[in-house]
């Protein structure tokens, strides 16, 4: 069984059963989230507690990140209170989180710097796949870090991948989101489609699932819609932040992403119709306010 200090700086949806994934492993862990309420939860399972991220850098030598989007991760680990402050040479800093790969780059630069070797990682899975640690890790970084970290990250995931250099984790991540969306709104078309024909959701899901239009994203998300559940394990906010940045990063590359464009406008009204924090399999609203029909038939 592994051994080792390592420091988890935020405790979300994601980072609090990851954190817990990681003890179960035998690993020793130290935490810090501005909610202290999370950081409680976690500390009452078995985890060491800190003031900052600061000090959860001071208290181990290599330390996770997972929190919303870029500015968070450059707050959490560059900024004055953050992860470098705390750090040594020969630390190592593991950026879970989904952010632009740009500032995963500008992050790396900056461990680079100060002799802290640094991986951009970030997961797909959802609620679902960190509470069971089958987490898909997408990671950026040089090799051999990226072999010493393995088996702390395989406590977390069942697929972990080097994908390149640092932002390579990012940007194979931004891949990810865009089949993701383009997935779950296509599913809620649909269905919307079956519903409104008079077809039973269920039985078009069990129909379908078994030939080319089967995927994770259909068995995950079809049921949600069919049963009106949109309990976040993926927010939609957090998709809105994921597409923004592949807009971006396609703009910069020049490549046109007209599919992801026009889900990014769905998810757009969506949250301004108060829906940000809602799973998002509720991309199917959308399609269901425009049909005048609704798959769960509540």
């Amino acid at each position: 069984m592994p051994t080792g200090d390592i420091g988890l700086v935020g405790l979300g949806i994601m980072g609090k059963p990851m954190a817990r994934n990681m003890m179960k492993a035998g690993y020793s862990v130290t935490v810090y989230d501005i909610v202290g309420a999370a950081v409680e939860e976690v500390v009452t399972d078995g985890a060491s507690s800190a003031s900052s991220a600061r000090e959860v850098a001071e208290k181990a030598p290599v330390v996770i990140t997972m929190v919303p989007d870029s500015a968070d991760s450059e707050a959490a680990i560059l900024g004055p209170n953050g992860v470098l402050a705390g750090a040594s040479a020969g630390h190592v800093v593991i950026d879970m989180s989904s952010i632009a790969p740009g500032s995963s780059q500008k992050i790396a630069a900056a461990c680079e710097a100060q002799g802290v070797a640094f991986l951009d990682a970030p997961v797909s899975g959802g609620e679902p796949g960190a509470v069971a640690g089958t987490l898909a890790i997408m990671v950026g970084g040089k090799k051999d870090v990226f072999d010493a970290q393995y088996a702390l990250m395989e406590s977390m995931g069942g697929s972990i991948v080097l994908c390149g250099d640092y932002g390579a984790g990012n940007t194979t991540k931004l891949a990810n989101q865009i089949i993701v969306a383009a997935n779950i709104e296509a599913v809620g078309e649909a269905l919307t489609l079956a519903k409104k024909a008079g077809l039973d959701p269920n039985v078009v899901l069990e129909a379908i699932q078994g030939g080319l239009a089967g995927s994770t994203v259909l068995n995950a998300k079809g049921p949600m819609m069919i049963e009106g559940n949109f309990t976040p394990g993926f927010r939609i906010r957090l998709h809105h932040k994921d597409l923004n940045n592949a807009l971006i990063t396609a703009k910069e590359l020049g490549v046109g992403l007209p599919v992801t464009g026009l889900v990014q406008q769905m998810i757009v009204s969506l949250m301004n119709a108060g829906k940000a924090d809602e799973d998002h399999s509720a991309i199917a609203n959308f399609i269901e306010d425009m049909s005048g029909a609704t798959i769960s038939g509540k």
